[in-house]
C-alpha cells in the first residue's frame, strides 16, 4: 500500500527511517543552502530590492509557519503524515521555478513581485509539511536518543553546508567577474541546483517509515487542541521564552548579510567564508552539546548557549566605530566563531525541548502551537526592522571618551550606533528578557552552568583528539547503530 502507516515498526525499520531522515536532511540542507541564506538576499539586492523588501523576506517563512494550526487539522484527519509531508513537500518547491526564471523573462521590478509571492506560496506549502514531519519524527525517533540523533543529523547537513558555501560563493563572485552584466543569471543556476537537491530529498521521504499516531482519545475539535498547550503551565512558559528570543534574534540576524555586503562592502565569497567559520564551529560543537543534552538537559544547553549568543549580537555594534578600523576583521571572526558554537547548542536544544515537553499523543497540537508563537515572532520582528532601518539610517548616537592635558586633548569613541547597529542593541537587551524567561521552564535533569561548561569543555577536547586521525574521522559521521542493536526498544 502507498504510504503504509504501521502499528509498531521494529527495531531494524526504526534504523532504516533514521538513515533515510539523515539523507533526507543533507539533500534538504543542500537546497537551503543554496536557496537561501547570503544568496538568496545576494539575489533579490541585484535586482533593487529595498531594505522593507528584504525584512519581507526574512518574515514570510516564520508566518507561513501560521499555516500550522490548519495543517494540525489535516494531519490529524487524514492519519498518514508521510502522505501529507511528501505531498505538500512537492508542491512547495515546485514554486522555486518562476524564481529561477525571473532573470530570464522579467525586469527587476516585477521579478521582486514574483520573488515575494513566490517565496509566500512555497513557504505556506512547506508549513502544512513541516507540521505533519514534526509530529511524525516524535513517534520515530526514540526519546533517549533525541539530542545524539538531532546532533548528529546537524553535523553532518552543517559540514555539507560549508562545502556548498564555499564553492556556491566563489562561483558567483567569479560568474560577476565574466558575466557583470548577468549576475542574477548565476543565482538563477544556484537555485536550480538547490531544487534538484530538494526533489531528491522527497523521495528518501517516501521511503521512510511512520509509525501509526497515537491518538488523543478526546474529541475537543481544533480549538480546543489549540488551546490545550496554552493551559499547560510549563508549556507556556516554554512558549513565552521560544516567542521572545524568536523576536530579539530575528530583529537583528536577517540584516547580518546586508551589513556587511552593503555597510561594510565585502565580496560575496568573503560572507560565505565567514559563515563558513560559523559552520566549522557548528560541528565541532554539535556533538558535546548533543551530549549534554542527553546526559542533562535541553534548558541546560540554552542556559549557556543563549548568553553566548547574546554576546555575539552585542559584539556587531562594536565592528566600525564610525566606518572599518583596524580590529573590523578581528571582531568580524569572533563573532562568528561565538555565533556558530552558540547557535549549534540553540538550534539543537530550542528543536528538542519542544518535541521533549509535549505529551506522547498531543505532540501535532503543543509543537504547531510553540510554531505559532514563534512565527508571529520571528515574522514580526524584521518587519518592523526593514520599515525603520531609514528612520535609523538618519539617527547616531555616539558615546566618546575625552582626555585633556596641558599639551593634547584625546578623544576615544567606544560605541557609535547607526541604522543596523541599533537593531542589534534591541535584539540583545530582548534576548536578556528572553533568557530570563527561560528559568521559569522546568525540564527533567538539569544542572547548574558551571557543570555544563566543564563537560562541553571536556567533550570538545575529545572530540579534538578523535578528529585527525583516519579512525577518528570515520568516528564522527558514523550513526551509533551499534549501540542499539542489543537493546529491544518497547514498541509503540
Amino acid at each position: 500500500m502507498v504510504f503504509e502507516v504501521k502499528e509498531s515498526l521494529t527495531d531494524k525499520e526504526v534504523d532504516h527511517g533514521l538513515k533515510l531522515v539523515i539523507r533526507d536532511g543533507l539533500a534538504t540542507q543542500a537546497m537551503v543552502t543554496l536557496t537561501g541564506g547570503i544568496f538568496l538576499v545576494a539575489f533579490a539586492l541585484q535586482l533593487g530590492a529595498s531594505n522593507t523588501v528584504i525584512g519581507l523576506l526574512a518574515a514570510i517563512p516564520p508566518l507561513a509557519e501560521l499555516l500550522q494550526m490548519p495543517a494540525i487539522y489535516v494531519v490529524d484527519r487524514v492519519q498518514k503524515r508521510r502522505l501529507v509531508v511528501v505531498a505538500a513537500s512537492l508542491v512547495a518547491r515546485l514554486f522555486w521555478v518562476p524564481i529561477i526564471l525571473i532573470p530570464f523573462f522579467l525586469s527587476p521590478e516585477r521579478g521582486i513581485f514574483v520573488l515575494i509571492a513566490s517565496i509566500v506560496l512555497y513557504s505556506s506549502f512547506s508549513a502544512f509539511s513541516h507540521c505533519g514531519w514534526n509530529s511524525w519524527m516524535r513517534d520515530l525517533i526514540p526519546q533517549d536518543r533525541l539530542g545524539a540523533f538531532f546532533s548528529r543529523r546537524l553535523t553532518l547537513s552543517t559540514g555539507l553546508a560549508l562545502v556548498i558555501s564555499l564553492v556556491a560563493g566563489f562561483f558567483i563572485d567569479s560568474w560577476e567577474a565574466v558575466f557583470p552584466d548577468l549576475a542574477a543569471y548565476g543565482y538563477s543556476l544556484l537555485f536550480l541546483l538547490g531544487l534538484l537537491a530538494g526533489l531528491f530529498g522527497i523521495t528518501l521521504l517516501a521511503r521512510t517509515p511512520e509509525p501509526r499516531m497515537v491518538a488523543d482519545g478526546e474529541e475537543d475539535g481544533l480549538l480546543a487542541a489549540i488551546a490545550k498547550p496554552f493551559q499547560d503551565i510549563n508549556f507556556k512558559n516554554l512558549i513565552i521564552f521560544l516567542g521572545s528570543w524568536n523576536f530579539a534574534v530575528n530583529l537583528a540576524a536577517p540584516f547580518f548579510t546586508v551589513y556587511m555586503l552593503q555597510r561594510l562592502g565585502l565580496d560575496i565569497s568573503l560572507v560565505v567564508a565567514l559563515s563558513v567559520l560559523s559552520q566549522v564551529m557548528n560541528i565541532i560543537f554539535y556533538r558535546s552539546w548533543g551530549r549534554i543534552s542527553d546526559r542533562f538537559s535541553n534548558k541546560s544547553v540554552l542556559s549557556v548557549s543563549g548568553p553566548l549568543f547574546m554576546l555575539a549580537i552585542f559584539a556587531w555594534m562594536f565592528v566600525t566605530l564610525p566606518e572599518i578600523y583596524a580590529l573590523t576583521y578581528p571582531l568580524l571572526i569572533l563573532i562568528h566563531i561565538l555565533m556558530g558554537i552558540s547557535l549549534a547548542g540553540v538550534s539543537l536544544a530550542s528543536g528538542n525541548i519542544s518535541l521533549k515537553l509535549a505529551p506522547q499523543g498531543q505532540a501535532t497540537s503543543y509543537l504547531a502551537a510553540s510554531t505559532f508563537t514563534n512565527s508571529v515572532a520571528a515574522g514580526i520582528a524584521p518587519i518592523l526592522g526593514g520599515l525603520f532601518v531609514d528612520f535609523f539610517a538618519e539617527r547616531e548616537l555616539i558615546w566618546t571618551l575625552i582626555w585633556k592635558d596641558p599639551v593634547r586633548e584625546l578623544v576615544f569613541v567606544t560605541l557609535d550606533l547607526k541604522q543596523w547597529e541599533f537593531f542589534f542593541l534591541f535584539a540583545f537587551l530582548l534576548g536578556l528578557y528572553s533568557l530570563h524567561r527561560l528559568s521559569a521552564v522546568q525540564e527533567e535533569g538539569e544542572a547548574k552552568e558551571e557543570e555544563v561548561v566543564n563537560e562541553l569543555i571536556a567533550g570538545v577536547r575529545r572530540d579534538m583528539r578523535n578528529f585527525s586521525p583516519a579512525g577518528g574521522l570515520r568516528d564522527l559521521v558514523k550513526f551509533p547503530f551499534s549501540t542499539t542493536r542489543g537493546r529491544r526498544k518497547k514498541k509503540r
